[in-house]
């Protein structure tokens, strides 16, 4: 099992931009993305501490703590952080683990196709990060 925390505010992946670039036309990953999946590549490595990546079936556990907003008052920041208020607003779940997937992708597995079961939870904290667990399973890839 490799376990690693992801500090900072999650952040769900962008969508592909386009720019012109003469006569043709080139794709690349918005830089708030490309910074996070670095992030995320860089405690990944720090947990494996040289392992190669698995090429074994894998479950995936990710718990997002998300920052409250600046704007609440203490009672209601304070309700957030109890889990008295949900965090149903952006970013959403799901976004968040595609850039989570992406940056461990050669890290911690070959390819993230190698993920066959996800737990995720998206809660407000005191600190904000994505915590990850990544649990071999067994059976052999397809």
């Amino acid at each position: 099992m490799i376990e690693f925390i992801v500090p900072g505010q999650p952040v769900a992946k962008g969508r592909p931009k386009f720019a012109r670039r003469g006569k043709n036309v080139i794709a690349y990953t918005p830089a708030k993305t490309a910074a996070y999946e670095s992030l995320v590549q860089r405690a990944a490595r720090e947990a494996m501490a040289g392992q190669e990546p698995t090429s074994r079936p894998v479950k995936l556990v990710v718990s997002l703590m998300l920052m409250v907003p600046a704007s609440w008052s203490n009672k209601r920041r304070a309700m957030a952080i109890a889990g008295e208020i949900r965090a149903t607003k952006k970013p959403d779940a799901d976004n968040v683990l595609k850039g989570l997937k992406d940056g461990c992708n050669g890290v911690v597995w070959r390819d993230d196709a190698q993920v066959v079961s996800i737990e995720l939870s998206k809660a407000y904290g005191s600190e904000p990060h994505a915590a990850v667990s990544v649990l071999e399973l067994d059976g052999e890839s397809a």
